[in-house]
């Protein structure tokens, strides 16, 4: 028996996956012009479904984008989208983009943005060995973005500073790379926050290095604080990175995810570190919890 296509919803109609397209001549296409958000459900619930809509309504604030419908209705069109491809366990990528328009820059040529849902079963970016053996990763010599140019805190279509780095990465065999700032600082990974823990304290660079203000990364901050830890926020050296005593990263596909090795050094005890197993064990109670999300099925 033939397995059904995925439904991708566009502008507010469904297709299946092999005739879901946009034009060529999108500004998302032609030049990355759009922002997008990576969203998870887990068991029946959207992961934190209303702060991820908020962040995309931020994100096309900051470069102009008016986005043509409002934030309940997104939520709804995402709700539907999962319930038309009968997931209770999914990955949604949420997508506007600027629109169709011409071969040049000029955003006034873009009539209309396009909306696009996309929503497929996917397991974790790493699976259950790597959250107890953990993963490797390198300073990439490819700095974050800076908040004053094309800034993480917008999440845009447009992820080549954070390609370049990946390549780096692969290069070197390791899982990922750590970005640092225009001084130095470390920013983020290529797509995940990081913190590290330092004599019991967990810290966490702020996103004046240009990070991403990440859900899952709140979100492990509020845990952390339901455990009795405290959480710092603040600028962090390479150096504080590879002599600290855990380092984890948090991401919507990567959830959270021990650090065992950074540029050839080994991280703690080169295992999981044991706050960093606490967070991921609450983690998984509480990320299906109705709660913390919105129900797909009532």
């Amino acid at each position: 028996m033939e397995k059904e296509e995925p439904l991708i919803y566009i502008n507010g109609k469904f297709y299946p996956k092999s005739e879901a397209s946009v034009s060529v001549y999108d500004h998302g296409f032609l030049y990355g012009d759009g922002v997008f958000e990576g969203i998870r459900a887990y068991n029946g619930v959207v992961f934190k479904l209303r702060e991820h809509i908020e962040r995309l309504y931020a994100s096309a604030k900051a470069i102009m984008l008016e986005i043509p419908m409002d934030k309940e209705e997104m939520v709804n069109a995402v709700l539907e989208t999962l319930r038309r491809n009968k997931l209770k366990d999914a990955y949604i990528r949420l997508l506007v983009t600027r629109g169709v328009g011409d071969l040049g820059l000029d955003p006034r040529k873009c009539k209309k943005p396009n909306v696009i849902i996309i929503a497929e079963p996917m397991l974790p970016l790493y699976g259950k060995e790597s959250k107890l053996r953990g993963i490797s990763l390198i300073f990439s010599s490819v700095r974050r973005d800076r908040v004053d140019a094309t800034t993480h805190q917008i999440k845009s279509m447009n992820y080549l500073n954070s390609i370049l780095a990946k390549l780096e990465a692969i290069d070197a065999g390791a899982d990922d790379a750590i970005m640092l700032d225009e001084r130095g600082f470390v920013a983020e990974t290529t797509a995940t926050n990081i913190f590290i823990i330092r004599n019991g304290k967990i810290i966490t660079p702020p996103t004046t290095t240009g990070a991403l203000p990440g859900i899952t990364r709140n979100f492990v901050i509020e845990l952390a604080g339901k455990l009795g830890y405290s959480v710092e926020e603040r600028e962090i050296t390479p150096f504080e990175v590879i002599t600290a005593d855990e380092v984890f990263i948090t991401g919507t596909g990567a959830e959270i995810v021990p650090v065992t090795k950074i540029a050839g050094r080994v991280i703690g005890r080169g295992t999981a570190g044991e706050i960093t197993m606490r967070l991921i064990e609450e983690f998984e109670r509480e990320k299906s919890n109705a709660a913390n999300g919105i129900k797909i099925y009532e």
